[in-house]
C-alpha cells in the first residue's frame, strides 16, 4: 500500500468556530491528518456573516465556507454547493463526508464519476421534533444518505453498538467499521478546580454536591429529566446543584421555553454557564463536578463522557445504543433507562456515595479511547477508499 500523502476533502455543514461534538470530531481528525503531511481541505457553510468570505488556513487545514442564505431546521442551503463540490472533488483523492447532511447524494455522483474515494462518518441518525415538515426533512435526508451509502467504499460508525441499532447503517453493515471518536482535552488545573467548587457551592452544608451536564438544552438531550431527578438526589445530598455547560438559546427549538416552569421551580439549584469554548476551562468544569449526567434520548456516543472521565469524573448515562458504550467498556459510571428521573437520581446517589468505586486512571481510559489510534484508522480507511476508487 502506498504511503504518499493524500489530498483529502472533508465536507460537513458546520466547522469551527461552531462548537458541537460533531465539529470537534472533524476538527481533531482534520488537523492531525494535516500534521501527518496530508493536504486537507474542509468545505462547509458560512453560517454567520461575520465569518471570513475568503479561504482560511486553520492549524494546517484549508477551510472554504460557502454562502448559506437559507436555513432548513438545522441544515443550511448553499446555492453554490453543487459547482464548488464538483471542482473540489476533482482536486482531491478522497472525500470524507459527515452525515446526516443534505448534500450526500451530490458526493455520491461526483466521486463515482471522477473515480474518487468516498468515506462516510455517520454521526447519528437524524431525529427531529414532531411535525410534518420535520418528518419530510428526515425522510428526504435519509434517501440522499442511501445514495451515498451505495457509493461509499467505507462507512465509519462511533461504535458497533450504535451501528447495530442505526436505521441509517442497517442497509450498509458490510462496509461499516466502528471507530471511537477522537478525544483530546487538557488535564484540569487543581487550584482553578477548587475555586470553581467554592464558587458554585457557596457556603454549602457539607453534603451538597455538584452534578455536571454538558450539552445543548434541546429535547433529544433531555436535561429536563436530570432536573426532575433533583428531589431524589436531595434526599441524600441536600443542596446539590446541577451545573449546565452548553447553549440553551437554541434557534431551531423552543425546548428551553417549554421548560421555563420547571427551571424556575429549581432555579436556586441550577447554574447555567453557557457554552464553554476554552478547552482548559472545560477540563476544569469536568473536574469540579462530582458526576456528569447524560440523560439523552438519542446519542450515538457523546464525547463529553470520555472528556469527563479523562478529568477523573464518573458518568451516569442513559441505556441507549451508542451512549451506554462508554460506561460499559470503562466501568466508570452507571447506565439507567431513558426518561426515568427516579432511576437517574438513584444512580447519581450511588455514584456520589461511592466515588472511588467508579474512578479509573487516565492510563486505563487512554488504553480504550486513544486519539492516535482513531486517526490511524481514519488514515487507513481514507487511503483504502482512494485506492479502491482508482481501481
Amino acid at each position: 500500500m502506498s504511503h504518499d500523502p493524500l489530498k483529502i476533502l472533508i465536507a460537513l455543514q458546520y466547522y469551527v468556530p461552531h462548537r458541537t461534538g460533531l465539529t470537534l470530531h472533524v476538527q481533531r481528525v482534520a488537523e492531525r491528518l494535516a500534521e501527518r503531511g496530508h493536504q486537507v481541505t474542509v468545505v462547509s457553510a458560512r453560517y454567520k456573516m461575520d465569518l471570513p468570505r475568503d479561504e482560511q488556513v486553520i492549524n494546517g487545514v484549508r477551510v472554504i465556507r460557502l454562502w448559506a442564505p437559507i436555513r432548513v431546521t438545522r441544515g443550511m442551503v448553499m446555492p453554490a454547493y453543487p459547482w464548488a463540490a464538483f471542482r473540489l472533488t476533482q482536486l482531491h483523492d478522497v472525500v470524507s463526508i459527515h452525515t446526516p447532511m443534505l448534500e450526500t447524494s451530490v458526493f455520491a455522483l461526483y466521486t463515482r464519476w471522477l473515480k474518487r474515494g468516498l468515506v462516510i462518518t455517520h454521526h447519528g441518525d437524524l431525529i427531529l421534533p414532531d411535525g410534518w415538515f420535520n418528518r419530510f426533512v428526515q425522510w428526504f435526508t435519509f434517501q440522499n444518505y442511501k445514495i451515498a451509502g451505495n457509493a461509499a467504499q467505507r462507512i465509519i460508525a462511533y461504535s458497533q453498538d450504535y451501528a447495530d441499532h442505526s436505521y441509517y447503517i442497517e442497509p450498509f453493515k458490510q462496509k461499516t467499521h466502528p471507530v471511537y471518536p477522537p478525544i483530546d482535552i487538557p488535564q484540569p488545573q487543581p487550584s482553578r478546580v477548587e475555586e470553581l467548587k467554592a464558587e458554585w457551592l457557596g457556603d454549602g452544608n457539607g453534603r451538597a454536591r455538584l452534578i455536571g451536564y454538558a450539552g445543548r438544552f434541546v429535547e433529544e438531550k433531555r436535561p429536563d429529566v436530570l432536573i426532575k431527578a433533583l428531589p431524589i438526589i436531595h434526599e441524600t445530598f441536600p443542596g446539590t446543584k446541577i451545573v449546565l455547560a452548553g447553549e440553551y438559546d437554541i434557534k431551531y427549538e423552543d425546548f428551553y421555553e417549554r421548560n421555563t416552569a420547571l427551571i424556575e421551580q429549581y432555579r436556586e439549584h441550577l447554574i447555567f454557564l453557557g457554552l464553554i469554548k476554552d478547552p482548559q476551562e472545560l477540563a476544569n468544569f469536568y473536574a469540579a463536578v462530582d458526576v456528569l449526567a447524560l440523560p439523552s434520548d438519542t446519542e450515538c456516543f457523546a464525547l463529553v463522557q470520555v472528556e469527563a472521565m479523562r478529568c477523573g469524573t464518573p458518568v451516569v448515562s442513559t441505556d441507549i445504543p451508542g451512549a451506554r458504550v462508554v460506561v460499559q467498556v470503562s466501568g466508570m459510571g452507571e447506565v439507567v433507562p431513558p426518561r426515568d428521573p427516579l432511576a437517574m437520581g438513584e444512580a447519581i446517589v450511588r455514584v456520589l456515595d461511592n466515588p472511588s468505586t467508579y474512578r479509573k486512571s487516565l492510563a486505563e481510559i487512554d488504553s480504550i479511547f486513544n486519539l492516535d489510534q482513531t486517526v490511524d484508522r481514519y488514515e487507513q480507511f481514507l487511503r483504502e477508499a482512494a485506492q479502491e476508487a482508482r481501481r
